[in-house]
C-alpha cells in the first residue's frame, strides 16, 4: 500500500489530535490550556485538507466542528488572558 501526500498529511492531523488527548489523560495539559486547542485546530485542520483530496462528507463534518469548537477555545483563551490583563492595569491604576 502506497501513501500518497494527501494521506500523510491527515494522518499527521491524527496523530496531533491523539497527542493532545493524550496529554490531557495523563494530566500534562488542561483542557483550558491554549496548546490544548491549538493542538485541536491543528490536527483537524490537516485531516481537512486530506479529505479535499479523498473527499467524505460525514469526516469533514466532524473535522470542521472539531475545528470550530477549538477555535472557539483559543479565542476564549485570548479573551480570558485579555481581561485578566486589564484587570491587573486596572488596579495598578486605582
Amino acid at each position: 500500500m502506497q501513501l500518497s501526500l494527501s494521506d500523510l498529511i491527515g494522518i499527521l492531523g491524527v496523530i496531533i489530535i491523539i497527542i493532545g488527548y493524550m496529554l490531557l489523560q495523563l494530566d500534562k495539559m488542561d483542557a483550558k490550556d491554549l496548546g490544548f486547542s491549538v493542538l485541536n485546530t491543528l490536527g483537524a485542520l490537516l485531516i481537512i485538507l486530506s479529505l479535499l483530496y479523498a473527499w467524505n462528507l460525514p469526516s469533514f463534518i466532524m473535522e470542521f466542528t472539531w475545528m470550530m469548537i477549538s477555535m472557539y477555545g483559543i479565542f476564549k483563551y485570548y479573551s480570558k488572558k485579555r481581561k485578566e490583563e486589564n484587570a491587573v492595569q486596572e488596579g495598578e491604576a486605582d
